[in-house]
């Protein structure tokens, strides 16, 4: 008779702060009637302080706060068999060394996607409405304008720069109203295209020509900047810039001056570069800026969907069954 298969060991390392919204006790619960966890959770500190218990280890399970897969960590987790991020991009986790390892990494970027996706179609309506312009100028003439001509959600134009996650889910809600999708994304696919039902462009088209332009691209070297004054100046009157990926895409200093030039724009800045911004950055202080912490992103209770994406993945892998959000090294570079 053969003798029953050990469950494999797990380690829960990130910080400390949001563990319990990652890895709230239900999926902890489930984690443990799949594998034996290794108790209890550690911080990266303490981890760096005793790397030998990595030895015994067969899974990573983590999120932010995540450990760098260097020739250092690899050479104590000589037993690691996969890595299950329960946060978004993994590319500053990932090394030659890692990847050399054929060592599969999940992470739950389509997790975080959902919250960011929705807080990006909201302002995407207020957007279409105009309502942070219409709002600066009752407050500004303390009176209201009868009829102000605003473009609305119907047969008006959204454009989406990128179209990952977020991006696709982005044009997925869009798709249940009357507007037009646009999208800049030199690297998607047509299947994508045809999934996602918009129109490929290129950005000077796309911030010409759309209402509301919400960015969704990585920041990549040929990125970064790359949203600066001769694009942002091309945009329509009352148009909305909505940016929830990554601060450094846009050129501030000069997006700054546009938009001190053009008080009928607004931008909505749930990213910044640095964050938070210079204590003496107008981005601070122009009335047409809408500056938040990372609002988009998983906060609270949204953060359970991370930690159950996780969960899913650890049941499949001790399945044996295909991962549903394994990062593919080859395009690891290019994920946000």
């Amino acid at each position: 008779m053969n003798e029953p298969t050990a469950a494999p060991t797990a380690l829960l390392v990130m910080e400390e702060e949001r563990r319990a919204d990652v890895y709230p006790p239900e999926v902890l619960a489930g984690i443990d009637r799949l594998v034996r966890r290794k108790e209890p959770p550690l911080t990266l500190q303490e981890l760096a302080e005793r790397p030998e218990v990595l030895s015994g280890v067969d899974i990573l399970l983590t999120g932010w706060g995540a450990p760098v897969l260097d020739t250092a960590f690899l050479s104590h987790a000589v037993r690691l068999q996969a890595v299950l991020v329960a946060a978004g991009s993994v590319r500053h986790l990932t090394t030659p060394a890692f990847w050399a390892r054929n060592i599969p990494i999940v992470s739950a970027a389509a997790a975080n996607a959902v919250p960011v996706a929705e807080f990006t179609l909201a302002h995407v309506l207020l957007g279409l409405k105009q309502t942070h312009r219409i709002a600066r100028e009752v407050a500004s003439s303390r009176r209201f304008h009868r009829d102000p001509d605003v473009p609305g959600a119907y047969r008006s134009r959204v454009g989406l720069l990128g179209l990952g996650h977020i991006g696709r889910l982005v044009a997925g809600h869009l798709a249940r109203f009357d507007v037009e999708v646009l999208a800049t994304d030199p690297v998607a696919s047509p299947e994508t295209t045809r999934q996602t039902g918009v129109q490929l462009v290129s950005a000077e088209e796309l911030f010409a020509t759309c209402h509301v332009v919400s960015l969704h691209a990585p920041l990549l070297p040929e990125t970064r900047g790359t949203i600066g004054a001769r694009l942002l100046n091309s945009m329509g009157p009352g148009a909305t810039l909505i940016n929830t990926a990554r601060g450094a895409l846009i050129d501030e200093p000069a997006a700054a001056r546009v938009l001190r030039a053009r008080p009928d724009l607004t931008a909505v800045l749930d990213v910044t570069h640095p964050e938070p911004p210079a204590h003496d950055s107008p981005l601070f202080t122009l009335p047409n800026v809408i500056l938040t912490p990372h609002l988009g992103g998983a906060l609270g209770a949204e953060r359970h969907r991370l930690g159950q994406l996780v969960l899913d993945e650890l049941g499949r892998f001790t399945r044996a069954e295909p991962l549903q959000h394994a990062i593919d090294p080859a395009s690891a570079a290019s994920l946000a």
